[in-house]
């Protein structure tokens, strides 16, 4: 018999044996038994002010590393309190492992009434999260785990959520009885390619092709299939794409390719395609379900979709051939067969119509960058802040109008330096995002910009980057107000607008420096890059607060557009 082990140690040797190096949550006492041991298993816990903010920061975490985070919450009110932040992970695809204590076995199935903090964690869980389950018997800690990697990357990627008791976690075993094997001992770690048939018909619809265009989900950032899409495209000489949440996985100075906002000649682009080829992406909503105007009539159109979900493949639109299976390795395998198949395409005629209707468009950018009557303009502000930082920085945006500005002013160059909610529009997740991806990679500048709004939720986590010594730049786009709103409220015809202001003197760079950070505030645009060198220059985590524009933040370009996507007016 080996020497007994903690359900709290057994859980950090399960979670060593898949890599795992950095919790994130907030610190519990039913914790205790793994707090203890964390030295011992070389993991670092990140203590976050608020459980939401931990998920948020675990998200980031999983989404530049391209592997599963962790997040731990406490028992009851804090496990109610990571709710959000996982039901956002869940929403946009990411692997989490999620846990949370829970009160002694002997009170909680069934509740005996009037027992403290106590709710049914798995039924809050369940909706929001591809796996949900407690954890009964030490021995089967191991086995649960398990299966929730197993899950959580199991097609479509997501959260997965476990509950231990605080007994559980207490109580001692035999670790003999509760074997933990390595990842490669029970799952595919391989990413296997799709059917060589269908690939070899997807390569002769691609190069028989005389107008072909390649649209990329995030499912082309989660298996590192940047390379391949984009050398496929140049390739084939197609137009390029990405779904709001790839943004990234081809660069945005790429002459082919077209940005989400630019609408008129990304959907002209791609309706006049003959062949399209989806990877790693379902055609949701934001890309108007694959229906006409913004795609041509299917029977008029060749679609390919790859995905490593057999569920979505031809979710919302029709296809021609549909591939099951990883991004990368399929694209591989696609590449080589067009390569025998064709020589290199040129670009086809209409891509001089595309290339002036992207003129038109970047004009337009220029123009509405140079609208201003009082305070900086948010354009001009945000391509600053876009110059000031290399490539390959990792941007964290936040909120309702500054979101439509920084989506036309910050152009996104490289894999997996782009964080945001552009599934489910959570406000707050700047900063706690940017805190993960700092410690996921903190050799690369990781830069936020926010509404002043939206930096109400989480303002708090600039104590948490302080603590950890991140120096993390934060950009307040202050309108003092809700932005969007005002623009909405006057859009559909209110005669008043309706609690749309903040408090005119907050100032958000001297909480910034109550919490031991670097602060500066910005109401002419000449004053913006000496503050982003004090920032920088300070080696802190730094908040700017930048006084924008009223009346033009409101009419952000590409407006219209977005809201075109969501309200459509059909189903």
């Amino acid at each position: 018999m080996s020497q007994p082990m903690t359900g709290g140690e057994l859980l950090l040797k399960c979670l060593q044996a898949e890599g795992v190096s950095t919790l994130f949550g907030i610190l519990d006492g039913s914790f205790n038994t793994f707090l203890a041991r964390l030295d011992e298993y070389n993991m670092r816990f990140v203590n976050s002010r608020h459980e939401a903010a931990a998920a948020h920061m675990a998200e980031a975490y999983a989404r530049v590393t391209g592997a599963p985070a962790v997040v731990i919450a406490g028992i009851g009110p804090g496990a109610a309190n990571m709710v959000s932040g996982v039901i956002t992970a869940y929403a946009e695809g990411t692997p989490l492992i999620v846990f949370s204590g829970q009160r002694r076995r002997n009170i909680i199935y069934p509740d005996r009434g009037g027992s403290f903090q106590n709710v049914r964690l798995i039924d809050v869980f369940e909706p929001i999260t591809k796996f949900s389950v407690g954890v009964r018997d030490w021995r089967r800690l191991p086995e649960i785990i398990r299966k929730a990697y197993r899950i959580a990357l199991n097609g479509r990627p997501g959260p997965v959520y476990i509950e231990i008791p605080e007994d559980v976690m207490r109580s001692t075993g035999d670790p003999d009885t509760a074997p933990v094997w390595p990842a490669s001992g029970y799952r595919a770690t391989q990413p296997a390619a799709g059917d060589p048939a269908l690939i070899q018909a997807a390569a002769e619809m691609l190069a028989g092709a005389e107008r072909p265009f390649l649209h990329a989900g995030v499912g082309v950032s989660w298996s590192g299939a940047w390379e391949e899409f984009v050398a496929l495209g140049d390739y084939l000489s197609a137009g390029l794409s990405a779904s709001l949440a790839a943004r990234g996985v081809v660069p945005e100075d790429h002459p082919r390719y077209f940005h989400p906002l630019n609408r008129d000649a990304l959907e002209r682009a791609r309706s006049e395609a003959d062949v399209v080829l989806v990877v790693g992406g379902r055609i949701g909503e934001l890309d108007n379900w694959g229906k006409e105007l913004t795609w041509r009539d299917p029977a008029e159109q060749k679609t390919i979709q790859i995905d490593v979900d057999p569920l979505a493949i031809g979710l919302n639109r029709p296809v021609d051939v549909g591939i099951v299976g990883d991004a990368k390795a399929t694209l591989v395998g696609l590449l080589t067969a067009v390569r025998t198949l064709t020589p290199a395409k040129p670009e086809h005629d209409k891509f001089k119509l595309y290339h002036s209707m992207t003129a038109d468009y970047r004009q337009q950018l220029d123009f509405a960058a140079n609208a201003s009557d009082s305070g900086v303009n948010s354009g001009k502000m945000i391509r600053a802040v876009r110059d000031f930082f290399p490539h390959d920085a990792i941007f964290s945006m936040d909120g309702g109008n500054t979101s439509l500005w920084c989506a036309n002013y910050n152009p996104i160059y490289c894999p997996r330096s782009y964080l945001y909610t552009s599934k489910f529009g959570h406000l707050g997740t700047g900063i706690p995002y940017a805190i993960g991806a700092k410690l996921a990679a903190p050799d690369k500048p990781v830069y936020v910009i926010s509404g002043d709004g939206a930096m109400g939720f989480n303002i708090a986590e600039l104590e948490t980057a302080r603590r950890y010594n991140l120096p993390i730049t934060v950009i307040v786009a202050c309108d003092q107000g809700w932005g969007m709103e005002r623009s909405s409220q006057i859009f559909a015809g209110l005669d008043e607008l309706v609690e749309c202001d903040l408090y005119d003197d907050t100032r958000y760079d001297k909480v910034a420096e109550a919490f031991g950070c670097h602060g500066e505030f910005v109401t002419e645009m000449d004053a913006l890059q000496p503050a982003l060198e004090r920032a920088a220059a300070s080696g802190k985590p730094a908040l700017i607060q930048v006084m924008v524009d009223h009346l033009a933040n409101m009419a952000p370009p590409g407006a219209l557009a977005f809201g075109s996507m969501v309200y459509r007016g059909e189903d």
